[in-house]
């Protein structure tokens, strides 16, 4: 049997080149097999937990919203252009349906700045501590998650995105602090990293991320998986529009009780004091009864208290 010949260098460079040479916490493409699915899980959980104890992020309030309720000034000109375009195709019943959705965005545009006045009133009231308590969290995007944060970033505090890798790439918007700007894969671990830290909940209206968030948010605290925390609805009627909450409860599918788990704002004042009234109320939300938070509220912050029905 003839030996085979061989040339070294070439070999070395074929093995040295072979992706099963490679260390394997740097093969990138090791890391994508279906069967490591479980360490992507635990390093997307291990990384944002290392990153908020490394910046002393101690505790959050999360900030949900709708990502195409954009600030007055852009939903007025987006208002204008099109009612030009519709004044020259009056025919055209695709721009009149677009306007019409734009003059609702329009209309919902005020909570773009009362998201920026939320996150900026949070967050002068939470300065000044190592332990960085009361921090706002978004879903990093634009419209309403880009007000929140902008309010923090005009106070001169810190504030979170939890940014997720999306179809069609989603921008970090610029007001987040980028040491604490992180993208996620899986859903599951940005919703854990969500509600890990949070205090309170916020909800402006949006439309299925938002509601996403929402209910899972009432159905942790419901079934007492979490402990009881503060959920503030901004714009009661558009929530009462696009959801029949006292439905639910004449089909019997929720109790009446679980309507205690939610408040409305209209304020970022009236949110805010809500929150500071809760944890005032009793033990830091462990065990607490929203109903006697509810009569507390009564006298505490009287327009936030009281509901329409």
């Amino acid at each position: 049997m003839k030996a085979r010949t061989i040339d070294i260098d070439l070999m070395r460079k074929r093995i040295k080149g072979s992706t099963a040479y490679r260390i394997a916490y740097e093969d990138l493409d090791f890391l994508q097999w279906e069967e490591l699915r479980p360490v992507r899980l635990q390093l997307e959980l291990l990384k944002p937990e290392l990153i908020f104890q490394k910046h002393s992020v101690n505790s959050t309030i999360v900030v949900f919203g709708g990502t195409r309720i954009v600030e007055p000034t852009v939903a007025k000109e987006n208002v204008r252009h099109l009612q030009l375009q519709l004044k020259r195709t009056p025919e055209n019943k695709q721009l009149a349906a677009d306007l019409k959705v734009a003059e609702s965005i329009l209309a919902k545009s005020k909570y773009y700045e009362v998201a920026r006045d939320f996150g900026r009133l949070v967050a002068i009231e939470n300065q000044g501590t190592e332990r960085h308590e009361f921090v706002i969290v978004t879903g990093g995007g634009p419209g309403i998650m880009e007000a929140a944060n902008r309010g923090a970033f005009e106070a001169g505090a810190i504030s979170v995105g939890l940014n997720i890798t999306l179809a069609t790439e989603q921008e970090p918007n610029p007001y987040i602090t980028p040491e604490l700007c992180l993208q996620f894969h899986y859903f599951a671990l940005r919703k854990m990293h969500f509600l890990l830290r949070a205090k309170a909940l916020v909800a402006f209206p949006g439309g299925f991320g938002t509601l996403d968030e929402l209910f899972e948010a009432l159905t942790l605290v419901q079934t007492k998986k979490v402990p009881p925390l503060p959920i503030v609805l901004f714009g009661e009627d558009y929530w009462r529009r696009v959801i029949d909450f006292d439905a639910l409860v004449e089909e019997g599918t929720i109790d009446r009780g679980d309507l205690e788990l939610f408040v409305f704002a209209e304020k970022a004042a009236e949110a805010w004091n809500y929150i500071k009234y809760f944890f005032k109320s009793g033990n830091n939300g462990n065990g607490r009864n929203h109903r006697g938070i509810h009569r507390v509220l009564e006298t505490a912050v009287p327009h936030l208290a009281r509901r329409k029905r």
